[in-house]
């Protein structure tokens, strides 16, 4: 075991054998045994499906009178997979977690055999990510010097900027990379027309596809 800084307020546990193992705890005392019971669990469910080294940051918090647990799995060659759960108690959130994971596998079982094995996939393009500050109903309605702000333009505040990668990808491809990190919208480039293509999850449990050389 290897305590990555003692003095944090957030405790972190990291394990080195096959797989790389970071286990948080935000406002939660870890025990070692759930500790082992993590690492152990994770290894057994992602040994079914990689044969390499993988990278996984596992955190629990508190929301309201339950535990929480996020699950964010590394496999490289571009797969992650996400899980949450919640429960009264740690272990059972990241039991649950831990099964969403399970799930998502199993569901794309073969593909994501066959993505780890493609080796002439073409290199993702990177570009700027940003998240913006919402606009408050004061500076909506504002009109300063007593001009309408409804004419003027008004430029977003950008709070973060990283940097993302748009891969070259299938609908198909895309729709499962989408699912498997529970993300809600994933743009990417389609590899058979070469154009930005997005693939979204709609309110009616579909998934879009917008498609501009439609």
């Amino acid at each position: 075991m290897e305590w990555l800084d003692p003095t944090d307020k957030v405790s972190r546990f990291v394990r080195e054998k096959t797989m790389q193992l970071t286990v948080s705890g935000k406002q939660v005392e870890l025990s070692d045994a759930l500790r082992v019971h993590v690492d152990t669990q994770l290894g057994n469910i992602t040994a079914k499906y990689f044969d390499h080294a993988l990278e996984a940051q596992v955190t629990f918090g508190r929301a309201r009178s339950f535990f929480t647990c996020d699950i964010n799995l590394h496999a490289g060659r571009g797969i992650t997979v996400r899980g949450e759960g919640e429960a009264a108690d740690a272990r059972t959130a990241f039991e649950d977690a831990a099964e969403h994971i399970a799930k998502r596998l199993r569901r794309y079982r073969r593909r994501v055999s066959a993505h780890q094995r493609d080796l002439n996939k073409i290199k993702p393009e990177m570009a700027r990510a940003y998240i913006l500050a919402p606009e408050s109903e004061e500076e909506e309605h504002a009109t300063p010097n007593g001009v309408d702000t409804a004419t003027q333009e008004f430029h977003a505040t950008v709070i973060a900027e990283d940097m993302t990668a748009i891969e070259t990808l299938t609908v198909r491809d895309a729709v499962m990379k989408m699912d498997l990190a529970f993300q809600p919208v994933k743009m990417f480039r389609n590899s058979k027309t070469g154009g930005l293509n997005v693939v979204y999850r709609r309110t009616d449990g579909h998934v879009g596809w917008i498609d501009p050389e439609a």
